[in-house]
């Protein structure tokens, strides 16, 4: 649909979601005049406090189901990124009716004028993010910014839909992008003019159906460039490099390659901080922002919320929630982060990953390992035997996180860290990473 005047159309909004994913879309929508409804596979129970926040707009709504007839007289349909359209029935029943689609994200990229910044990867694009809109709003409360002003959102949670108006093109934006996101883009055709894939490792397989499918989704950050605009690689994933350039030499683009050759000054801990550091660092000069400028920012930048954030010092333990790690490679990054012995809280929901190489390090770093949820009973057996006959690290077994918690409260001692790291999906027992760590953060701030 473009560009086209919204105006009278008659748009379903597939996906509103519990904590309010298609908000955003919905309210521009109804403000674009358009005529709204929004349909949702979960009840209006569920959903109760999303669609008040659309009280008052005149969107329709059909919950608890998809029900193929909102598709009559429908001129355009947005989707949600959570939706696998592949498996949808509701989604394929609009193509073989010859309704447009389009998503969010797609909407914002055709009619955003400022400069986009795109970052992707399995691991570590929202820190990597917010570090970059860190150092950008920094210089510019000091005056010296090359533009106007720095924006931050996408899959990080913010909708920048209400913000399109104030936008100029003398403006950035900070993007955070999903695969899911990144797989829409390929119908619209446009890349930010700087792109960054920052790794890539097994994930959503279940949704992609192989890696190489799944590479090829995060690809699409850069894919479409115009000639000039720039493709970065992260440092650590040597195949990436080869394939921007290969993607380069088609578009006119310019590859580079995120060196991490000095330290930066940073309160977060980690190596992996220090690449994150190294990925925003390239962005921001990029943007011709001076070397000394970003390590002056980046010394006041502190983590986001689930990412390895300290929760508290209790008795003189560091509990720490990173309940962000969805994936054993992030466990194991976070796991390599601790400069102190520690206890390593995983399990949730089984995406049926790999776990060999999360296993390894678990078996020969951690203190303990306390395994809850779905995954638990799968996530043990891989540690025990990578831990062989060796006595440590002792491993529990346990159902729910709460159980988890206390476990891991008794087995740390003084000095010693308790490290929520699941390394999987929470939505065995929780809606998504958030509340499952605001649920951890919560038992730990409530301990006398």
């Amino acid at each position: 649909m473009g560009q086209q005047d919204l105006r009278g159309k008659r748009v379903v909004v597939m996906g509103l979601g519990r904590f309010g994913g298609g908000i955003g879309v919905t309210r521009w929508l109804a403000g674009q005049g358009a005529a709204v409804t929004v349909t949702d596979a979960a009840d209006a129970a569920g959903l109760a406090g999303s669609v008040a926040q659309l009280d008052g707009l005149g969107v329709r709504f059909h919950l608890g189901g998809h029900d193929v007839a909102d598709l009559d007289g429908a001129d355009l349909l947005v989707v949600s990124p959570a939706v696998d359209k592949r498996k949808s029935e509701f989604f394929q029943a609009a193509v073989a009716r010859g309704v447009p689609w389009s998503s969010e994200m797609n909407l914002f990229l055709e009619r955003c004028r400022a400069r986009l910044i795109g970052v992707t990867g399995s691991a570590g694009k929202s820190t990597t993010c917010a570090m970059t809109h860190h150092i950008l709003s920094a210089v510019e409360q000091a005056g010296s910014a090359p533009f106007r002003r720095a924006w931050f959102g996408g899959n990080i949670g913010r909708s920048l839909m209400a913000d399109l108006p104030e936008m100029a093109a003398e403006d950035v934006v900070v993007l955070e992008l999903s695969s899911f996101q990144l797989e829409d883009a390929a119908a619209v055709r446009i890349s930010p003019s700087i792109g960054m894939v920052l790794n890539v490792s097994p994930n959503h397989l279940d949704r992609h159906g192989d890696e190489q499918s799944y590479l090829e989704a995060k690809l699409n950050i850069v894919r479409f460039q115009k000639p000039g605009e720039i493709a970065i690689a992260g440092p650590e994933d040597p195949r990436l490099l080869g394939e921007i350039v290969e993607i380069t030499e088609r578009t006119g683009a310019r590859a580079v390659q995120v060196s991490v050759d000095r330290p930066f000054p940073l309160r977060v801990p980690g190596r992996h901080n220090q690449v994150n550091a190294a990925c925003a660092a390239t962005l921001c000069r990029c943007l011709r922002i001076e070397d000394e400028a970003i390590a002056g920012a980046l010394e006041s930048y502190c983590s986001l919320p689930h990412r390895l954030e300290h929760v508290r010092t209790w008795r003189g333990v560091d509990f720490y929630n990173d309940s962000k790690s969805t994936t054993p490679e992030a466990t194991i990054t976070a796991v390599e982060a601790m400069d102190r012995p520690a206890v390593v809280i995983v399990g949730g929901f089984d995406k049926g990953l790999p776990l060999d190489g999360m296993a390894r390090v678990l078996a020969s770093r951690a203190k303990a390992v306390v395994c809850c949820g779905a995954a638990g009973g799968r996530y043990a057996d891989a540690i025990e035997q990578a831990r062989g006959q060796a006595a440590e690290p002792v491993i529990e077994r346990v159902g729910r996180l709460a159980e988890a918690v206390e476990c891991a409260r008794g087995l740390a001692a003084e000095g010693e860290a308790v490290l929520l790291s699941p390394g999987c999906s929470s939505y065995d027992e929780f809606t998504n990473y958030e509340q499952r760590g605001e649920t951890f953060a919560a038992m730990v701030r409530g301990w006398q």
